[in-house]
């Protein structure tokens, strides 16, 4: 067995190693279902949110690291990165000085010292990955609104990704697939989201009269 493999088994760090693995799993997977045009996110849950008249420590807890913000798969993706790093950084400085630190001990301390990058963190990826879906807008309101093809083509067959803005300024990317009547829209296309089944929205290449107002509204 290799060095490498010796030191991610070790019992000291076994811990972070499966949370690393795990991490790289769900990752991988998010990454190549979200290239069919699906994702896990939506089946995990899109947002988690904390109820507003829930007052406990543990909702408090998610409110304070932004949870709501960020799709839940992500932030569990984030979580578990975060706790792998610390506490192979942890047991690392131990080793270095010549010393261990009991398996446990060094779990509560990465989970609890994690706390705070996560704050840090999941805030800065709100910024750049746009949420699916918003407590304050409904699906229904998609209908009727230009976007973009990120994933595709758009066709009849597996849904792609279309990206929008809201009338709040935010992004979303939604599933989406080409009408019946309409030809294949390739990545980049503007077009009009027209319908909505059960899996996805409808779409359909977007007015040059609607895009020329989507391009203002942008600029704006």
């Amino acid at each position: 067995m290799s060095a490498v493999g010796d030191i991610l088994l070790a019992p000291d760090v076994r811990p972070f190693a499966v949370a690393a693995a795990i991490m790289v799993a769900l990752g991988g997977i998010e990454l190549l279902t979200t290239m069919v045009g699906l994702s896990i996110s939506e089946l995990v849950g899109k947002d988690f949110a904390v109820e507003a008249e829930s007052h406990n420590a543990l909702s408090g807890l998610f409110l304070w690291i932004n949870a709501g913000r960020l799709p839940l798969l992500i932030l569990i993706i984030l979580r578990l990165g975060i706790f792998s790093i610390g506490g192979f950084l942890l047991q690392g400085l131990a080793h270095a000085a010549g010393t261990a630190i009991p398996v446990s001990i060094a779990a509560v301390v990465a989970a609890a010292g994690s706390v705070p990058v996560i704050r840090n963190a999941s805030r800065g990826l709100a910024r750049i990955i746009p949420r699916d879906e918003s407590y304050a807008v409904d699906d229904s309101d998609f209908v009727g609104k230009v976007a973009t093809v990120s994933v595709g083509p758009l066709d009849q067959g597996l849904p792609g990704r279309v990206r929008l803005k809201d009338v709040f300024g935010n992004w979303h990317t939604v599933s989406a697939r080409a009408s019946a009547e309409s030809e294949a829209l390739p990545v980049g296309a503007s077009v009009l989201l027209v319908d909505r089944d059960a899996k996805s929205f409808i779409a359909i290449a977007a007015p040059a009269d609607l895009i020329e107002q989507q391009q203002s509204s942008n600029r704006a």
